[in-house]
């Protein structure tokens, strides 16, 4: 087993705080959005060998795969760690996105290898060849954009935008009056693909119907049976004011986590996290096609093939207990799934559920790892990584700690 050292992404989204208040550590004064746990090249965790020698984490597992990995692993993923885990805060809302399916992920970044794009060029859609399914976890209140709503209930927003507007005496938007008639068309799908193509792609246009709603909603306009939806439509706007995806953030489900609530998100799924700290999981891919709330590229016609038209509900996940007191959080993705352990001064050890290999971070307290080759002691703000080969490994508190102690473990999702 390995201490390991994580990189922090400084992107300009995130808390000052959350995460150095969370891993106990003094915050570097900059924003702080993601603590990157893992072994995904572009910022790989770095091993710390019982001699004190470094080594990174994607270089140690390609030394013997087989030994960090285990031959289930190996065989369903290949030579590589196939998670990565965040802990991610938002104190402004990131990007509206979407994720590609595996074969779209391996067909994009074929054709843009194909054409000479620089694996760093800005205008890149496809950073590698992975698919990339993730699931948050709720450590503070999160609230998120997840999916679509359906025609009807985004349809019912649009219109009351069009009444409070007509009522203040200003003119209504012909993109509002556009898309209210794209989402009275009885094809759901196709509704949902007409409202979403005529925001993401009506430039200035979009950009005054978004100034004409944050103005009416400003001068105290009733926001009610929308409230929630149209505060939080104000409060994008103030942090990417005029974009398209102001409006589109009304065709989506607005998501409230509490602590401990969990939600997954497939592949074209079109989603946004708006403000919360949690852990996010996902298979190891930064593959990400944006539509809105960015300053970054933004590719619109990969993103209609890659955003599923449909109304689903929130996809939760709900956590399962085991005889021995930990959580599991199960989505239906075979790379990963999320175990949260908490540990009394007096508990008895948990055995980790651990198919393949496993990364744990510890977030209150210490913890001890034991396996029937070596232990480890972790603390809070720290993290492992546990090679296949460890396997069965138990959590220990620290013998004589006097208060509770919580650790997060992600391993595969294989043999559900």
């Amino acid at each position: 087993m390995y201490q390991i050292e994580n990189v922090l992404r400084p992107y300009v989204w995130g808390s000052t705080t959350a995460i150095a208040d969370l891993l106990g550590r003094p915050a570097s004064g900059g924003p702080e959005a993601e603590l990157w746990i893992g072994a995904h090249p572009d910022s790989p965790s770095t091993a710390i060998h019982p001699n004190g020698v470094t080594q990174s984490l994607d270089e140690l597992i390609a030394s013997n795969p087989l030994h960090h990995l285990g031959a289930e692993s190996l065989a369903e993923f290949g030579p590589r760690l196939p998670f990565l885990t965040k802990v991610l805060a938002a104190e402004q809302p990131l990007s509206l996105q979407v994720h590609p399916s595996l074969e779209q992920a391996r067909e994009g970044f074929a054709r843009e290898n194909a054409t000479g794009l620089p694996a760093d060029a800005a205008e890149r859609n496809y950073r590698d060849d992975n698919h990339k399914p993730e699931m948050i976890f709720a450590l503070t209140p999160f609230r998120a954009l997840c999916g679509f709503r359906s025609a009807a209930a985004a349809k019912s927003i649009f219109v009351h935008l069009a009444t409070i507007l007509d009522s203040a005496a200003m003119d209504v938007p012909d993109t509002i009056t556009g898309v209210i008639a794209d989402l009275g068309q009885p094809d759901e799908s196709a509704a949902l693909r007409a409202a979403f193509t005529r925001l993401i792609e009506g430039g200035r246009t979009v950009s005054g119907a978004v100034v004409a709603v944050e103005s009416v909603l400003r001068a105290g306009a009733p926001r009610e049976p929308h409230q929630e939806a149209l505060t939080t439509l104000l409060d994008i706007n103030d942090a990417f004011p005029g974009d398209p995806g102001v409006l589109i953030s009304l065709l989506l489900n607005l998501v409230s986590l509490e602590p401990g609530q969990a939600i997954y998100l497939p592949a074209g799924n079109i989603h946004a996290y708006i403000r919360g700290l949690g852990i996010e999981v996902m298979a190891s891919s930064d593959n990400v096609l944006r539509g809105g709330l960015t300053p970054k590229h933004v590719d619109v016609a990969e993103l209609l093939k890659t955003v599923r038209f449909e109304s689903l509900g929130v996809p939760r996940v709900l956590a399962e207990g085991t005889e021995f007191g930990q959580e599991l959080y199960r989505p239906p993705f075979k790379e990963f799934q999320l175990q949260r352990i908490e540990l009394g001064p007096d508990a008895a050890p948990v055995p980790l559920a651990q198919t393949g290999p496993a990364v744990v971070v510890v977030v209150a307290g210490a913890v001890v790892l034991d396996s029937p080759k070596s232990d480890l002691r972790v603390q809070r703000g720290g993290a492992a990584f546990i090679p296949e080969i460890e396997n069965p490994v138990n959590v220990h508190p620290v013998q004589g700690a006097t208060g509770t102690s919580v650790a997060f473990a992600v391993t595969t999702g294989l043999g559900k």
